[in-house]
């Protein structure tokens, strides 16, 4: 129950939270896209590869999101994917607004 707390708590507490791994180069490109753009967000990023329950969190995370891959992004308590995802969401001009909501 404790990766899911962790995970529940960490998508209400925060605006942006990301799930990551510190070698991913797609979790890489995703966190510098969104603290970059927003950088007086409240984002939290767990990286998974280095927490001692790091794989309970990601298998929750796909119990949750039905995504086993990182990273794994909410906005505003909603699922958003992915790096490709928040790419485009931000090609689209869709991402200020679902980050200002």
């Amino acid at each position: 129950m404790a990766a899911k707390d962790l995970v529940e708590n960490t998508i209400a507490d925060n605006k942006i939270a990301i799930f990551s791994k510190s070698y991913c180069p797609y979790c890489r490109r995703a966190k510098a896209l969104l603290t970059s753009k927003f950088p007086d967000v409240p984002t939290k990023i767990l990286e998974l590869d280095q927490m001692d329950d790091g794989s309970e969190i990601q298998d929750y995370l796909q119990e949750k999101t039905g995504q086993r891959t990182v990273p794994n992004i909410f906005i505003n308590q909603k699922h958003v994917g992915g790096c490709d995802a928040v790419v485009a969401l931000d090609s689209s001009g869709k991402l200020n607004a679902l980050v200002a909501a």
